[in-house]
């Protein structure tokens, strides 16, 4: 016998001692997922045959079954459960867990059951106890689905025990093969003709039969269409729409999940007694038109229609209403209820409509949820959730989101279809797109990017942006992006330096990137232009101005004349391009005076004079020269610390000896270029006029004499005390992949680590340095990055910029080291 359970769900092992129970949970379950009585009351009182330990027993194992199908772990429970408590009472769990109850019935001959209870000598509690467990099963099999288990096996003898296997299931709304992509639409509510002007958007090829009605969408290549619910009521042709989506689900071009509307019109034509109210009784008009066959057809079709689906490996979940993320992939009356409904206070409103929890704002899944329900203006992301409702039957739009490319897709209303119950919402409280809101960037927020998903940004961290932001920034119309941290490369094991190139090219080779391309590191200070044909700003990554008043003007005037030819070039009224501005100390001045200099001061104005010191002491046949030798190191480290930093500090006038240096071209007018390769960055930066050009050298890493020659250039580089270089793609745009890790010069790292950073003691300690933290806080920062980029190019209002530049500079406030 194949006995088939759900993927997920409680399995109540149901019949009387000595029935084979436990040899039955061995043979099919692992021992992990087996709960059973006797060993639960063998840990409360250290003795599997207490029976007086019963109840401590249960509860115990209640806890446990409850904490594993919250984790989504198939979960057996060994006991006898022939009472109609004990089942209630597991039942319960399963409810509260939102998976399905199941029940396996051994029904073990009575004469059986004895026979084996007679082999065990913890088992002499007599026959009639046995006999009594057979009494209430028999009472119990009839009521066992009435009780709550939504499938009940029952093995009648030996045989059917010995010979039954298990075969699980997928849950009918686990559809994580299915990996699309997919047009995932919303709300159609009857509105026949915009839906089908939506699917040729898509790409879709209308099929209709001999009577011109369309029956069928081919979608283009491996796509698929997936809808939200509520494709009847209120529009003018939801026999049109049935008959189109029925249609595709059936070819297998489309999935539906059902709605509220759906579940009210499958109990009206069932000749439930419905209120016949909100857009339902123009269906029903409508299906009156229709055949009988039709009809049924609709009804079969509505009806199995499932609440909620998950889809791609768990990355997409739709449902009609929303879901979070607890109720992902579970089954019960709660999971269904919100799908179909969402969450309400059990209020009703103004206009006689439930008034409904905003449960999106809450939401923290890592899945993208998809549904409608919910009438809004328009499609916007929160917390990685979209609503799709768009009021198509209003006279609003019918909204199509593609999956994953996260590309709206959206037509206009014929006209109005339907008067709507409450006034149509304004779109975004008519916000005004510069207006910036506190709510926008304070406490946890979730934010959606095209590059990693959701990025979290955590509420401590936001409040430290806000400071730095309120306090120290630049206009937020000017400050529209800000760069990501950099990550080192993997710290080397080779005994003389901290970083070398190898690592990084060892690396992205690994990561499968072949091409690569290494550009000299500038030491000076990051530096963003936005520069517009009048005005702009040139500011730091924390989102500071670089020079206050008349000179930052007249900077901002050089830099536009050297950039001017990208103007008509690129046919843009402005240009956002990422530079490093020279010298270190036109920024950092205070910086270098209070700290570095400082500290170089103090040791060469000591150290020099211990060491001649301590070689009078050891002319004079003192036993000082160990502590002389450690001492001329110290001093000798102390002159290669000053010369480190002094070698990026030049004298400026004014602008005199000011040098920029771009090396990125982010975004202009309805355009961003992340997706150049950086040679076409450094070529299109490096032909123009006033800039310091950044050297680089492209390097294959698959081929050892490419790398070699990349090792021998930041040799080169660093061999007089430069910064050294920065690996990157070659192609640009990177995910899950560092976008570009930095590789520093052995006497440059001094400015980092200290004169002595490269005794051999202190080199053994900074090699266990932790990369981890830096490198995640890297790549949050640049999928931040390319998002305010890419919302910047698409015209969204400016809060909506904002939002991802104010979260890189919340998370720049991680507890990360800063030398790193």
């Amino acid at each position: 016998m194949e006995l088939k359970i759900p993927d997920l769900c409680l399995v109540v092992l149901v019949g009387a001692s000595g029935s084979g129970k436990s040899t039955f949970a061995r043979r099919h379950f692992l021992p992990t997922q087996v709960l059973s009585s006797d060993y639960f009351r063998g840990l409360v009182s250290d003795d599997e045959n207490d029976q007086s330990a019963s109840a401590a027993a249960f509860d115990v194992l209640h806890y446990v079954a409850s904490k594993r199908l919250e984790a989504g772990k198939v979960t057996v429970v060994d006991a006898t459960n022939v009472q109609p408590r004990d089942r209630a009472a597991l039942v319960e769990v399963a409810r509260k867990a939102n998976v399905l109850p199941v029940a396996i019935v051994l029904d073990t001959p009575t004469d059986v059951c004895l026979r084996r209870n007679a082999t065990r000598p913890d088992r002499d509690f007599g026959a009639h106890v046995v006999k009594r467990h057979r009494a209430a099963l028999q009472k119990s099999l009839k009521h066992l689905g009435k009780e709550g288990f939504k499938r009940v096996h029952v093995l009648r003898s030996e045989s059917d025990v010995d010979t039954a296997t298990i075969v699980y299931e997928r849950l009918l709304n686990d559809l994580r093969h299915e990996t699309g992509p997919f047009d995932v639409i919303g709300d159609v509510h009857g509105c026949r003709a915009e839906l089908e002007e939506l699917l040729v958007e898509l790409g879709y090829a209308l099929v209709r039969d001999s009577d011109g009605r369309a029956v069928d969408a081919v979608p283009p290549g491996a796509r698929k269409a997936v809808f939200v619910g509520d494709l009847v009521d209120r529009g003018p042709d939801t026999p049109g729409v049935l008959r189109l989506v029925m249609g595709m689900v059936a070819a297998g071009h489309a999935l539906s999940v059902r709605g509220n509307h759906e579940e009210k019109l499958v109990r009206a034509l069932r000749g439930h007694k419905v209120t016949v109210r909100h857009g339902l009784e123009k269906s029903l008009e409508q299906l009156a038109l229709e055949t009988p066959e039709f009809r049924l057809a609709a009804q079969k079709f509505c009806d199995g229609l499932i609440a909620h689906y998950v889809l791609d490996d768990g990355n997409l979940v739709v449902a009609h209403a929303g879901l979070p993320e607890r109720y992902h992939g579970r089954a019960s009356a709660k999971v269904r209820s919100f799908a179909l409904y969402g969450d309400t206070t059990g209020e009703t409103d103004e206009y006689g409509l439930p008034v409904r929890l905003p449960w999106a704002n809450d939401y923290r899944g890592s899945a993208m949820v998809l549904y409608g329900h919910v009438l809004v203006p328009e499609a916007e992301w929160v917390n990685n959730t979209m609503c799709l409702e768009t009021g198509v039957v209003f006279g609003g739009k019918l909204t199509a989101l593609r999956y994953p490319e996260k590309e709206l897709v959206s037509v206009k209303a014929h006209e109005v279809w339907y008067a709507n119950d409450r006034p149509f919402p304004s779109p975004a409280a008519e916000r005004e797109p510069d207006v910036l809101s506190l709510t926008d960037v304070t406490g946890t927020r979730r934010i959606d990017t095209s590059v990693m998903g959701a990025v979290t940004v955590r509420a401590e961290q936001s409040a430290s942006a806000l400071e730095v932001m309120s306090r120290f920034a630049i206009d937020p119309h000017d400050l529209l992006y800000l760069p990501p941290t950099m990550a080192p490369t993997a710290t080397s094991q080779r005994d003389d330096v901290l970083e070398h190139p190898s690592d990084a090219f060892a690396e992205y080779r690994a990561a499968g990137v072949a091409q690569v391309i290494c550009e000299e590191k500038h030491m000076g200070s990051r530096a963003v232009l936005l520069v517009r044909r009048e005005g702009g700003a040139i500011y730091t990554r924390t989102g500071r101005a670089f020079f206050d008043g008349a000179l930052g003007e007249e900077l901002l005037d050089r830099v536009r004349e050297g950039v001017r030819p990208l103007f008509a070039e690129l046919a843009t009224d402005w240009l956002l391009i990422d530079a490093e501005l020279m010298p270190w100390n036109a920024k950092a001045s205070g910086l270098i005076r209070e700290q570095y200099a400082a500290v170089g001061a103090a040791a060469l104005g000591a150290l020099p004079v211990a060491v001649s010191a301590l070689e009078t002491a050891v002319s004079r046949g003192v036993d000082v020269g160990e502590l002389l030798a450690r001492t001329s190191r110290r001093a000798a480290n102390a002159q290669a610390y000053q010369e480190a930093y002094s070698r990026y500090c030049w004298p400026t006038d004014g602008l005199e000896g000011v040098r920029i240096a771009p090396f990125q071209l982010l975004a202009a007018a309805g355009q961003t270029f992340h997706d150049r390769s950086h040679l076409w960055h450094l070529e299109k930066l490096g032909s123009l006029d006033g800039f310091q050009q950044t050297r680089h050298l492209v390097v294959d890493t698959t081929d050892e004499a490419s790398v070699a020659r990349g090792v021998e250039w930041w040799e080169s580089l660093t061999a007089d005390g430069g910064e050294g270089m920065v690996v990157k793609p070659l192609a640009n745009l990177a995910k899950r992949v560092q976008p570009g890790v930095k590789v520093r010069g052995r006497e440059y790292l001094r400015i980092i680590y200290g004169p002595d950073y490269t005794e051999p003691a202190n080199l053994a300690r900074l090699r266990k340095r932790s990369l981890g933290r830096k490198r995640g806080l890297a790549l949050r920062e640049y999928a931040l990055g390319i998002e305010a980029l890419e919302r910047l190019a698409r015209g969204e209002p400016l809060w909506r910029v904002h939002e991802c530049v104010f979260g890189v500079l919340a998370l720049e406030s991680e507890p990360v080291d800063p030398r790193l």
